[in-house]
């Protein structure tokens, strides 16, 4: 069959390819077909421009996805981003997946501290994942960007897939597509490359990748967890709260009566408790504004989109009144969590904190991850 009769799928998100309507899902020059690896056109856009495009799958279609996976023999790769655990989460995956197992990666590694032990925070990622209900054949820690744990990725792989396929889940921007192109360079297939980008939604389709004559390694799309602060803003400030590089915690001794805005995303406000340190665990292009409690309804309603930004003017008008969280933190290493921003180390003496984010983000208390 000739290549422009047979149905082709976009290599780069998995969405087949159609010629006719450049304003739908697929859509890519019949110039393009003449590739040997054709992208559609906004893959195109994302990979060489990195230009944001709002294409969703909706729930129903993320949940066939996964009770296809239960109906095979097969080893799933559930990839989890470090920097945001919690929010990263993907929810009652062993339902779905059935008798499977499954093997929990947690990816951008580098972003940690150097400092941070490896096989403490595997640990952690082990006793977080029981408390969540799943119990992992086995835990793995890498970086799909420089590298790291990628060969203890492989031989966990081969070890517990047993030749047979191997699905990769995830919810959105957990970095599973950089995570398989990186794969891909290790095993030395340069032909096929994933599309990749900061924008949630990458993958539209399950994309299947040959492993051996009898196996396939198939990327599956992120499923979008909307507690997550990302889908509260504009694509263009995505660079800004999605951390790139290492994280440099940012200390602040605070005394009670003291409030700190991480931009003009979030506020934490020390309440009640002895002075001590808070330290910030957010991407190195946030910033953090001191001030006095008494003073920081008014400080957000006047400088919301200015001073406290991100959020820039545009979306600061549709962000509204911030939803509030509070928290009895003990005596003992705990964080402050914020879904998709970071979180706030206390490792003091205890402390009564309110933590107010855009409605319909997430914020909790955790054992410190550090």
């Amino acid at each position: 069959m000739d290549k422009n009769e047979a149905e082709i799928y976009c290599a780069g998100c998995g969405t087949a390819i159609q010629t006719e309507d450049k304003t739908k899902v697929g859509y890519a020059p019949p110039a393009a077909l003449e590739r040997e690896a054709v992208i559609c056109q906004r893959c195109y856009r994302i990979k060489h421009y990195n230009e944001a495009s709002t294409v969703t799958l909706g729930d129903d279609e993320f949940v066939r996805i996964l009770n296809g996976i239960g109906h095979t023999k097969s080893l799933v790769v559930k990839v989890v981003d470090i920097f945001d655990f919690n929010g990263s989460w993907l929810r009652g995956l062993p339902r779905f997946v059935g008798s499977n197992p499954i093997l929990l990666v947690g990816n951008k590694a580098d972003l940690l501290p150097k400092n941070v032990n490896r096989n403490r925070l595997i640990n952690w990622i082990r006793k977080s994942a029981s408390d969540l209900g799943l119990k992992p054949v086995d835990v793995v820690l890498v970086s799909a960007r420089n590298g790291e744990g990628m060969d203890r990725l492989i031989e966990a792989m081969n070890k517990y897939r047993q030749k047979k396929d191997i699905y990769i889940v995830g919810v959105t921007n957990v970095g599973k597509s950089s995570l398989i192109n990186r794969l891909l360079k290790q095993f030395g297939e340069s032909e096929m490359e994933i599309t990749t980008s900061q924008f949630p939604g990458t993958t539209l389709d399950v994309i299947e990748i040959p492993l051996d004559e009898k196996s396939s390694l198939y990327d599956t799309p992120g499923i979008v967890n909307r507690d997550q602060i990302v889908h509260r803003i504009a694509p263009d400030e995505l660079k800004l709260v999605m951390p790139d590089k290492t994280i440099k915690p940012k200390v602040y001794q605070l005394q009670s009566g003291q409030a700190l805005f991480i931009g003009g995303l979030a506020r934490i406000d020390f309440v009640r408790g002895d002075r001590q340190p808070f330290v910030f665990y957010v991407s190195n292009h946030l910033n953090i504004h001191r001030t006095k409690l008494e003073n920081a309804d008014e400080i957000y309603g006047k400088h919301l989109g200015e001073m406290l930004s991100p959020p820039g003017k545009e979306m600061a008008e549709s962000m509204g009144k911030l939803d509030t969280f509070t928290f009895k933190v003990p005596e003992g290493k705990y964080d402050l969590v914020i879904s998709g921003l970071g979180w706030v180390a206390l490792h003091g003496s205890g402390a009564n904190v309110a933590v107010h984010v855009p409605k319909g983000v997430a914020a909790s208390l955790r054992p410190s991850l550090i």
